[in-house]
């Protein structure tokens, strides 16, 4: 613009210029006429003096109107250039000119208008980022192309992957598991909505995702890519297949006994009751059978009893020293029938617990330990202050869990080895309970095992304060 404001005055001057000059060859071909010779010298000095004089006027005069109405426009263009790179802050300054009030202000309205419509959009951007990264659903949305053009941090943290892998790429090019890549793949060249369940292996552990897939359509229907959403339900199939587990186990549980005192007492009313040995033992068997029946019933009713939302145990300073020693004198029998060594390495700690609950707990773990136990082996049990918390160690010498059957192991009715754990009478409901109440103390329980080598549970407790 100010190229443009030096051309003009330059052009401005020489039309002045042009004009004086005219008038300057007029006023020569007419001064020999009426000049004498004597002061025709002076006369010309005096018009060269003022054709300089009106040139530097014309030119000062010419620059003062040019500035006043050029200087607006000039704004105006600064201002619109900066509009254009994104700046709508940038406003034109608005002059008395008559001649570009009006653009400067149609300027500034537009450039009010262009940040309020920006801030709008970032607003809406930034809610609509913050919905995606937060839906707590995976989502991965792809053009036409194939491309990938938007994932979320769920989508990032399910399948490991990183934003700079993933955006801009092939979606066959991202390394997402096939079962996936088919779904993406069907939905991408069929165009049409989809539903379905996909269950594929992450490491060691089975994934279950349900998954949508839709067709994004823009303005006059125009095909843009197709977004897909996954719902991770691993935790409710899990939990589905615990139900069905349980009602399953709990069936077989119940009808075992169930069966063995309906047919005893059934040959029994048939006449075997006449003889008296006969009578004798199918009525210890039946004995037996009910009081395994109402020990199942008792567990699982007290297992339903801590499980209950809002179930606290009377907590309160406890010995815990007291407490094991109590447990083991109660389970010893069992412990002298397999011959099996008990060892104690136990120092007096106080903890913050119910004294029965927690017998209740070394009772479960001594009887599990004893069940998985071969014949002369040992039973350690440790207690000791770590951390400023009290650690319960109670380790055997059996038969040792899998790594892959660990996750399970608090499972109701679930074994480790069916037989011998149903054979010595155990309902399946122990380590259940163990969680339960160790969770109620505010503790946590941990398994640390070896195949063939033997199996430790580690319980932590707060102390009493």
């Amino acid at each position: 613009m100010k190229s443009f404001r030096h051309r003009l005055l330059i052009t401005l001057l020489v039309w002045i210029g042009m004009m004086l000059a005219g008038l300057f060859i007029v006023v020569h071909q007419l001064l020999p006429i009426y000049a004498n010779a004597e002061n025709k010298t002076e006369i010309w000095l005096i018009l060269f003096f003022a054709f300089v004089l009106a040139l530097l006027f014309s030119a000062i005069v010419g620059s003062r109107i040019i500035e006043v109405n050029i200087k607006p426009i000039e704004n105006a263009t600064e201002t619109a250039m900066e509009l254009v790179k994104g700046n709508y802050r940038a406003r034109a300054s608005e002059s008395n000119a008559q001649a570009s009030v009006e653009l400067s202000r149609t300027i500034n309205v537009l450039a009010r208008n262009l940040q309020e419509i920006t801030a709008v959009r970032v607003m809406e951007q930034e809610r609509l980022k913050t919905l995606i990264e937060n839906m707590g659903s995976a989502l991965i949305m792809i053009d036409r192309q194939g491309a990938v053009s938007l994932v979320n941090k769920p989508f990032l943290e399910e399948f490991e992957l990183s934003t700079e892998n993933t955006l801009g790429k092939f979606y066959k090019e991202i390394h997402v598991p096939y079962e996936l890549e088919d779904f993406i793949e069907n939905v991408f060249m069929t165009e049409t909505h989809s539903r379905a369940q996909i269950e594929f292996m992450s490491g060691l552990n089975l994934k279950n995702l349900n998954v949508y897939g839709a067709p994004v359509i823009g303005e006059h229907q125009r095909w843009l890519g197709i977004v897909i959403v996954f719902h991770d339900i691993t935790e409710l199939k899990r939990l589905e297949q615990i139900r069905k587990d349980f009602v399953a186990n709990v069936s077989h549980e119940l009808r075992t006994p169930v069966t063995s005192i309906k047919g005893f007492s059934e040959t029994l009313l048939d006449g075997a009751y006449k003889d008296t040995d006969t009578l004798l033992s199918f009525l210890e068997i039946v004995h037996t059978e009910s009081n395994r029946l109402e020990m199942l019933i008792n567990d699982l009713l007290d297992l339903s009893n801590v499980e209950q939302s809002g179930f606290e145990v009377k907590a309160q300073p406890t010995d815990m020293k007291a407490v094991i020693k109590r447990a083991v004198e109660m389970i010893q029998p069992k412990i002298n029938e397999k011959s099996i060594g008990l060892k104690l390495e136990i120092k007096p700690v106080t903890v913050y617990g119910d004294a029965n609950r927690l017998i209740q707990v070394i009772m479960n773990l001594l009887i599990n330990a004893v069940t998985y136990s071969g014949n002369n082996t040992e039973i350690t049990i440790r207690l000791f202050v770590k951390d400023n918390q009290a650690v319960i160690q109670v380790e055997d010498q059996g038969i040792g869990i899998e790594s892959s059957e660990i996750g399970r192991l608090f499972e109701r009715f679930y074994r480790v080895d069916r037989a011998r754990s149903r054979n010595s009478g155990g309902t399946g409901l122990g380590l259940s309970i163990v969680k339960h109440l160790i969770e109620a103390h505010h503790g946590k329980v941990e398994v640390d095992s070896t195949v063939g080598v033997g199996t430790t549970f580690t319980i932590y407790l707060p102390l009493a304060s």
